[in-house]
């Protein structure tokens, strides 16, 4: 009988751990959603390169051509 008021005690705890992540993450969510959005999060972070060969006919575009 001492092993199962063991699990009981274990699982209630596990259960209120549960219970205390859930309760701040949303605390985070709630936060997250009152503060302002940055405004040049919407804006690209660089300018795009264009490489051109001889002739001047500008080559594909790679991953590497936007910074």
């Amino acid at each position: 009988m001492a092993g199962s008021s063991r699990t009981s005690f274990n699982k209630r705890q596990k259960e209120r751990a549960r219970q205390e992540k859930q309760a701040e993450k949303a605390q985070k969510r709630a936060q997250r959603k009152q503060e302002p959005r940055e405004a040049g999060t919407s804006q690209p972070a660089g300018e795009l390169k264009i490489a051109h060969d001889e002739e001047g006919q500008p080559l594909p575009l790679d991953f590497h051509d936007f910074e």
